[in-house]
């Protein structure tokens, strides 16, 4: 008979985004953990993100999906935050420009917002919270990443998604979108977010194992 200590734990990443659950997924590879994506679950219903930061729209899918699923769930927000524009589009990251747009619209806008301002003023950064909800007694845990850099005029790169091929990050003098999986989760804000998460998983085994 198997010993329960040495099965995989079931975790559901709660995103309807499928690149950002291999992402995530690959992060969790060789771990105790097994990821199971929302369909994997069969959960279908989407989350209204209705928080005004990353960490209260992180903990708002950790806990809905976490109590739909009955499971370990973990769920990230994350967006880009451009100086030249207050800080916009932030938390709105996945929504500008309103339903219909795909990543390619919406860095076409993002372009067209900072038309005429100088190269020096395009500093951006992205941010990451991912929320752990634990269903043997409801809690959540939250951890935070996040990577400065700048937007560059034209997209390069056909790796990652959403706005890496805007983002250049300066230490690897490339886009996102011009980084390996490997290379981006190395400094991403979602990597180091997952850093984080994960080395808090791997100490709270038994406690999240509910043993």
């Amino acid at each position: 008979m198997e010993n329960i200590d040495n099965l995989p734990i079931d975790i559901v990443i709660a995103t309807h985004n499928s690149r950002k659950m291999d992402e995530m997924g690959r992060m969790l590879f060789n771990s105790a953990y097994q990821p199971l994506s929302l369909k994997q679950a069969k959960v279908f219903e989407e989350v209204e993100e209705t928080g005004t930061t990353f960490k209260e729209n992180a903990i708002l899918k950790a806990e809905t999906y976490g109590k739909l699923t009955g499971r370990l769930t973990l769920a990230d927000d994350s967006g880009i935050e451009v100086d030249a524009l207050d800080g916009f589009p932030g938390i709105y990251s996945a929504r500008y420009g309103g339903q219909g747009k795909n990543d390619n619209d919406r860095n076409q806008l993002l372009l067209t917002k900072l038309d005429g301002v100088s190269g020096n003023e395009l500093t951006a950064r992205f941010r990451c919270v991912v929320a752990l909800w634990n269903p043997i007694d409801e809690t959540v845990v939250t951890f935070e990443g996040k990577m400065e850099g700048s937007i560059t005029r034209n997209m390069k790169g056909k790796n990652g998604f959403g706005y890496d091929p805007l983002f250049f990050v300066p230490e690897k003098n490339r886009t996102l979108a011009e980084l390996t999986s490997q290379e981006k989760e190395s400094v991403s804000h979602r990597g180091k977010a997952m850093r984080e998460a994960t080395s808090y998983m791997a100490e709270n085994l038994f406690s999240l194992r509910g043993v």
